[in-house]
């Protein structure tokens, strides 16, 4: 994993953090920590790394964060959904409908081209899926998987994972979090993923224990790569 982390995107520096991962991208899939950062030129940064891997100016890349407090609005996203302005409300292009991102929440953006995977949203996120529920289970976890409308990774009737992905010419973008240390009550603020009868939850709160947030993301990391690569392989 290559660590960004001590630079702070904006709008100013994106190109010159987007030159820095081309350089540093030297293996088929590479994986960057940015550790902190806003969630808009993030989401900026992933439309030009998403657009360059369309071209194949780049290699595949997986970014991997946290964000500052923020709420993101899904395409059919129902501003009913959302219970509070007392947030940032960013409108993105995934699937879904609104949810929360901040603090103590791991955040993972594959930019992949899935033509030489596999050409299938559902093999695509039961990937995301599987990854997720492998790492869940070295916490003693017991978490399933669940399909559309409630697609997401679930412990008993709680959300600890939510995914939304948008693919244009098979090259993904967006992607999934999992609520690692994530403080639970900015979840009040919304309906999460407009599920209404269902709650939300943690790694924190079903274990009691503060998980170091980088060694959450290299365990990510390692399972989503095998899982990918074991693919490419058979």
């Amino acid at each position: 994993m290559i660590d960004l982390s001590n630079n702070k995107l904006s709008y100013d520096n994106i190109d010159n953090i987007y030159n820095q991962i081309d350089e540093s991208s030297d293996k088929e899939i590479n994986t960057i920590w940015l550790g902190m950062q806003d969630y808009k030129p993030v989401f900026d940064l992933q439309k030009k790394i998403h657009s360059n891997r369309t071209d194949k100016m780049i290699k595949d890349v997986i970014l991997m964060l946290e964000h500052e407090h923020v709420y993101t609005l899904g395409k059919n996203a129902n501003l009913d959904h959302v219970l509070s302005d007392s947030g940032e409300i960013v409108q993105a292009d995934r699937g879904g409908d609104v949810t929360y991102h901040g603090p103590g929440q791991l955040v993972c953006y594959p930019i992949l081209d899935l033509n030489k995977y596999n050409k299938s949203i559902t093999w695509y996120v039961s990937i995301l899926q599987d990854t997720i529920l492998s790492i869940l289970s070295e916490y003693d976890i017991k978490a399933i998987k669940k399909d559309s409308p409630y697609t997401g990774i679930w412990v008993d009737d709680e959300k600890i994972a939510a995914i939304g992905i948008r693919l244009s010419k098979w090259i993904s973008m967006h992607g999934f979090s999992v609520n690692v240390n994530t403080n639970l009550s900015y979840y009040d603020n919304i309906i999460p993923c407009g599920i209404f009868e269902y709650g939300v939850t943690s790694i924190n709160a079903l274990t009691n224990k503060k998980i170091d947030m980088l060694r959450f993301a290299n365990k990510i990391d390692a399972a989503l790569y095998q899982k990918l690569t074991n693919k490419v392989e058979s």
